[in-house]
């Protein structure tokens, strides 16, 4: 009896392991819906950038650098007075440098000195903008390179865009599925992009402009957020 329970065990053993080494019956291949989907999302800028600067020139270099710093004090003072803090006020370039004269014959006369002085201004408040400009340039300012407009904080508008993005992606799975006869299984992969907006510029030019405020119009920025979505159809 006991060489007959030894035999059955190993029988058994036997046909475990042909049936573990058996091919595994094939699956059937996953099938797969593959949509885009895009949302854009306008926004209203609430923040602004300029480069406010001062352009002097002298035949000493002294005077050059002590006229244009009472320039660009005045400048800054100017500023603040309309409200703009300290912290958002930067230095961004100081320069000193020479070029020479010449005469209409074209002969070398003499050596004058330019010295440029820039500051960098955030504006917080977009309703000062052009009356900020105007007190900028009463006060000296001779360079503006022009208005950046932007917005602070994209943040919760980028989470809107990729709902809406996947919101339209989910739509047009829908749409072929229903067209094709088939029905959306669950979603196998999804990947997004967002195109972030060019921050808007306005060219100002400073020079010759002052007594008041400069008419400033701010437009809108756009984002545009693309997704890639993959379902299971069945």
């Amino acid at each position: 009896m006991r060489t007959k329970s030894i035999y059955l065990t190993i029988l058994l053993a036997l046909a475990v392991l042909l049936s573990a080494c058996s091919p595994a019956k094939p699956e059937s291949p996953l099938r797969t819906l593959s949509v885009n989907g895009s949302a854009q999302i306008s926004l209203t800028p609430d923040i602004a950038y300029i480069s406010i600067g001062v352009h002097s020139e002298n035949s000493s270099a002294a005077e050059a650098v002590a006229q244009n710093n009472a320039q660009a004090q005045a400048i800054v003072d100017a500023l603040k007075a309309k409200g703009v803090e300290e912290k958002d006020i930067r230095t961004i370039n100081f320069s000193i440098y020479p070029q020479d004269e010449y005469s209409p014959e074209g002969q070398r006369i003499g050596t004058r000195y330019m010295v440029d002085n820039s500051v960098y201004v955030t504006l917080r408040d977009l309703g000062k903008v052009g009356e900020v400009i105007g007190a900028a340039v009463d006060a000296g300012a001779n360079s503006i390179n022009g208005i950046q407009f932007d917005v602070a904080d994209k943040t919760p508008l980028l989470a809107q865009g990729r709902q809406a993005a996947v919101d339209n992606a989910r739509l047009q799975a829908e749409e072929l599925a229903k067209a094709a006869g088939v029905t959306l299984g669950a979603v196998q992969s999804i990947s997004f992009y967002n195109t972030m907006p060019t921050p808007l510029y306005a060219d100002v030019k400073a020079v010759g402009v002052g007594g008041g405020g400069v008419p400033i119009s701010t437009g809108q920025l756009t984002i545009t957020v693309d997704v890639s979505v993959v379902y299971e159809i069945k």
